[in-house]
């Protein structure tokens, strides 16, 4: 299982796209391509923007499909953070069924 402090990457407002992506591909991805759980800890992150939480994210569901939700956990999300994370993947999930 890899866990993943988003405070210690992004701070207590995570909102910088770049530090996201850099997240995403040093790793969220490697630790799936070898079939570990990911944990994303949001503890002490007070706010994170759309735009963060989608750079985050959505390369992620796009290569691997929706079902890699399943090995991806968010932990201790206040209410602003899970709102933002569930109209990101909302999105994710709405803009995926149309390609199929």
């Amino acid at each position: 299982m890899t866990t993943i402090r988003i405070v210690d990457e992004a701070g207590i407002f995570a909102e910088n796209k770049d530090i996201a992506r850099s997240i995403r591909l040093q790793k969220i991805i490697p630790a799936l391509e070898h079939h570990e759980e990911v944990v994303l800890d949001f503890s002490h992150v007070t706010a994170a923007t759309q735009s963060f939480v989608h750079a985050l994210v959505s390369d992620v569901l796009r290569k691997f499909g929706i079902g890699i939700l399943d090995h991806i956990a968010f932990k201790s999300c206040n209410d602003t953070v899970k709102k933002i994370i569930n109209i990101v993947v909302d999105y994710m999930q709405e803009g995926m069924e149309g390609e199929n």
